[in-house]
């Protein structure tokens, strides 16, 4: 069984897995209500919830499940915000020492690789390697408020990125146009609560880098736009079109997002045979709609993770620390780090 931790940034997590039982329980303590008033999230403030909730988080999973059973620890060791990680790894080699087993440090991003797979792992567990190699090589984007980027996850579980964003990340674009709008923190789902009620077309906004065969994203001319078209309005007037402002804004990064995905399958000249998607934004509807459509109109299955699964949580680390150990420790494996490399 596998106990990992999780503090990248501002949400404190603890999960409990088994490979040949699924995920046995999640613990999370969301700093939104602290941050809101800020805007954003401030990192001292950050680091300080770490501090205070991993300690009450442990103690439920161990009353609740226990420790017993425990044969490794695993942490998120980056990326992230620098305080809160430490945080975290801290409180893992305290757990390791105290249950006397392995540490593995693993790249945030990776688990976001894997979330999409932990539900078809939850279904059958003794048959999630066959499944799995049936849907590799594996075509994946990664949507968060700090990362937009493509992979490929080949038949050896190894991970390559293709493409990633060359300035702001497309969730950063969408708290920040929520910002522009005046719709507070996080914006991601108020400008997506907004778009409901708005038509997508009602005003043209850039969608990043054009090129047919270039794969990177581009958010920060979309960003701009926004800004120029709010300050050729009036206060009243941006009130009234809100809806079509947060729909149109919305349906540009989507568009943006489907668009490289889709060339990235072109590239691939058809030997992708599954897409995912995961990370923070996958929870907005329009764009698992647009990634399914494109899987669709790839002959392939498309996997998202599960919504408790898209933000910064534990379950992925624990999953990400079982699925990396096909792939040798110690060698470089994609996303710039070892896949979940030992902790002295």
């Amino acid at each position: 069984m596998i106990l990992a931790l999780e503090s990248s940034c501002d949400e404190t997590a603890v999960a409990l897995f088994d490979p040949a039982k699924g995920i046995l329980g999640e613990w999370i303590h969301s700093q939104i209500a602290l941050h809101e008033k800020h805007g954003g999230v401030v990192p001292d403030l950050a680091t300080r919830e770490h501090l205070r909730n991993f300690g009450p988080l442990l103690t439920r999973a161990r009353e609740e499940i226990g420790f017993g059973s425990v044969s490794e620890v695993a942490v998120t060791n980056g990326p992230g915000l620098a305080a809160c990680l430490v945080i975290g790894v801290a409180a893992a080699k305290a757990m390791s020492l105290a249950l006397k087993a392995p540490l593995a440090g693993v790249n945030h991003l990776r688990g976001h690789v894997w979330s999409p797979f932990i539900a078809l792992h939850a279904e059958a567990p003794a048959q999630f390697d066959a499944r799995l190699a049936a849907l590799l090589p594996h075509l994946g984007l990664i949507v968060s408020g700090g990362n937009t980027l493509l992979f490929k996850l080949d038949e050896a579980r190894r991970v390559t990125v293709l493409s990633s964003t060359r300035d702001d990340a497309a969730g950063e674009a969408l708290d920040k146009g929520a910002k522009l709008l005046g719709l507070g923190y996080p914006g991601g789902p108020l400008v997506e609560k907004q778009a409901a009620a708005g038509r997508a077309d009602a005003f043209d906004f850039p969608r990043g880098i054009g090129q047919r065969d270039e794969l990177d994203f581009s958010f920060s001319g979309l960003k701009t736009s926004l800004r120029y078209q709010i300050e050729k309005m009036s206060t009243d007037e941006v009130r009234a079109r809100m809806s079509d402002l947060c729909a149109s804004y919305q349906q540009a990064v989507v568009d943006a997002l489907a668009r490289k995905t889709r060339a990235a399958l072109r590239l691939g000249g058809g030997a992708y045979r599954s897409l995912g998607l995961s990370g923070g934004v996958a929870n907005n509807r329009t764009l698992r709609a647009a990634l399914e459509a494109e899987a669709a109109r790839g002959g392939i299955p498309s996997y998202a993770a599960q919504p408790k699964h898209t933000g910064d949580n534990a379950g992925m680390i624990a999953f990400a620390a079982w699925a990396d150990s096909s792939v040798e420790r110690g060698a470089q494996c994609g996303l710039g780090v070892e896949p979940s490399a030992p902790l002295a």
